[in-house]
Formats: structure tokens, sequence, C-alpha cells
């Protein structure tokens, strides 16, 4: 090998290092956790509306920023609580939620992201669509869920967002109470607030 083949190999491998030290500096991925959790799960009755409420639970997802801390990407989304967490206020009622969740077989509600996608909403908020693999009651469907994302001054990051769900899609009944003559809705609208740090 000549001194000018050996010069010239020698320049690429340093501009391909500097290429790559810009490369991994303008796209930075960051692994989050959920620090605080809410969830509301919604639904109607022929008596009244009611709700179930939990601070349980557990959040992943590695976040993609550019140098100017947009965020790019988001992937490994997983979600996971305890269906028992879940609470109304009423015993009775939740006697017969736990029921219709199976809670004596599972106790899981799963969200396992495939892909997500990221869309600009304004200097410091996204909105996130993931499509995966969503367990309630042991039954697990495709399913997209949308969320907000905003990014904090202190670099958290705040996520909300709804979906709405058919019980029977995920082979549960609905329940009833007081002999059958109380009834809900088969439709529910699940409601979660997240708070994410590094």
């Amino acid at each position: 090998m000549n001194n000018t083949l050996k010069i010239s190999l020698k320049k690429q491998s340093i501009l391909l290092g500097l290429f790559l030290v810009i490369f991994a500096g303008a796209f930075a991925q960051v692994k989050y956790s959920a620090k605080a959790i809410s969830l509301v799960v919604s639904g109607t009755s022929t008596l009244h509306d009611w709700d179930m409420k939990s601070a349980d639970g557990s959040f992943e997802g590695t976040f993609t920023f550019s140098a100017a801390n947009a965020i790019t990407a988001v992937t490994g989304i997983s979600f996971t609580t305890n269906s028992t967490a879940l609470k109304s206020g009423h015993g009775a009622m939740d006697k017969n939620a736990y029921k219709a969740l199976k809670t004596d077989k599972v106790t899981a509600i799963t969200f396992q992201a495939a892909t997500a996608t990221v869309s600009v909403v304004d200097a410091s908020n996204y909105l996130v669509k993931a499509v995966g693999k969503l367990t309630i009651a042991g039954s697990t469907q495709n399913a997209e869920i949308s969320a907000t994302c905003k990014v904090n001054p202190d670099k958290s990051l705040s996520v909300m967002g709804s979906k709405k769900l058919s019980m029977k899609e995920f082979g549960m009944e609905p329940p009833t109470f007081m002999m059958g003559t109380i009834k809900t809705g088969n439709d529910v609208t699940l409601k979660f607030d997240l708070k994410l740090n590094k």
C-alpha cells in the first residue's frame, strides 16, 4: 500500500469518525419511565355514570430527540397495570367489575406498541400515535392509542390521552347490579395522565 493510499484512508476514517460524533450528538435516545400515573376508567349505567381510578402501573419508552430538543421518534413503548388497583369507592361495584375483568384468572392490563409515529403540535407539544397489542381480561386485541406529549422545562414529559373501548370486544360481559336491575353500558373510556422521567 503506497503512502498516498494510506493518507487517503486515514482522512476517510477521520471524516467518518467526525460524522458519527456529529450524528450521535444531533439525535439522542433517552429512556423514560413513569414517575406518576393517573388512570380513570369511565362508563355509564341505567342508574348513573361511574368512574374507577388507579395510580398503579409502570411505563417504559425510548424517546429520540433532535439537537433542538424536539421529539422525532418513540420506540419500545410498554405499559402495565393491575386491574384490581382500579377502585370506584364502592365495594360491590368493584367486585362486579373485577368479575368482568376476570381477575380470578389474570390481573394485568398491558399495552405493547409495535410502532409509533410522532407529529409536532408546537414547540413543546407532540402527538404520539402508537399501534400495538392491548390486553384486557386476558384477551389481546390490536389497538391504536393516541396521546399528547409535552416536554417540560426540567426535561420530564407529561403524557395525556384517552381510549374508548368495547368490553365485549375483549370478551367481557358488562357488569350488572341489584339482581340485574342496573346494567352498565358496553363502552368505557380509559383516560391516562403520566409524568415521565429519565
